[in-house]
């Protein structure tokens, strides 16, 4: 579909978005991220999208890109529609949908990540949903691009530790699994709550934490989790080596 010039989610990043790895033309954990999606429509004031509306489109997109079979990224776009000049949304709101796909092969290669200057808003609504507005996030990946690194760590305006540019933090202190909050303003990552609930089985002990950089700097191992690659783990942070976690295979085994 071709985007109107005037519409909000281009024009004010005005709307939503959700980012699901699909597998040989399936879509992992869709009710978890339409779930997400309409509790984000909530929060802004849209309609939610019709499921069956949303199911077309994603298959549609698969089939368009040739990504029926193997990985894909698969991305659907929720945004306020059209709308006339200025902040105010017409009434009734029109929403548009449209969804792509890309392929996104699998890699487990650890990460390099340095702390981003770039700071998360703790008490903006846009730091707690998927929104389309990601500009924070574009930075903090930029400055670590620039350091000659894969990925950033972005603290939050109070200056505790909130998340990477793409994905949930979790790093390992004296055996416990710790990770940051949702009240430090962070996306309640779908891939966080499997992990989350993996640990619980498990046994492993886990803590949901308000930390500041030090609690990193104490950290014997980290990875980063996203839908698409699952919980990946990291070679180094801000120059400093990291080591392995011997739970990880277990975890991304479940992940799988």
């Amino acid at each position: 579909m071709s985007l109107p010039f005037n519409d909000r989610g281009l024009l004010l990043g005005d709307g939503l978005f959700e980012t699901l790895l699909a597998v040989d033309g399936a879509p992992r954990d869709w009710d978890a991220h339409m779930a997400r999606l309409s509790l984000g429509c909530a929060a802004l004031g849209l309609p939610s999208p019709d499921e069956t509306e949303l199911r077309a489109a994603a298959q549609a997109a698969l089939a368009s890109a040739g990504l029926d079979t193997g990985r894909a990224a698969l991305r659907i776009s929720w945004t306020a529609g059209s709308g006339g000049r200025g902040l105010d949304r017409p009434e009734p709101c029109a929403p548009a949908l449209f969804a792509t796909a890309a392929p996104a092969p699998a890699t487990a290669e650890p990460l390099r990540l340095v702390t981003a200057r770039t700071r998360r808003n703790g008490g903006s609504i846009a730091s707690r949903h998927k929104t389309l507005s990601y500009l924070d996030n574009v930075l903090a990946r930029r400055e670590a691009r620039q350091a000659g690194a894969d990925e950033a760590v972005m603290l939050n305006t109070d200056g505790h530790v909130a998340c990477a540019a793409a994905g949930n933090l979790f790093w390992v202190t004296g055996g416990r699994l710790l990770t940051p909050s949702l009240d430090c303003g962070i996306l309640a990552g779908v891939t966080r709550a499997k992990v989350l609930a993996w640990a619980s089985q498990a046994g492993v002990p886990v803590a949901e934490t308000e930390a500041g950089p030090a609690a990193l700097e104490a950290a014997e191992a980290m990875f980063v989790t996203n839908s698409l690659t699952g919980a990946r783990p990291v070679q180094s942070l801000d120059g400093r080596a990291l080591s392995a976690w011997p739970g990880l295979a277990a975890l991304s085994a479940a992940l799988a």
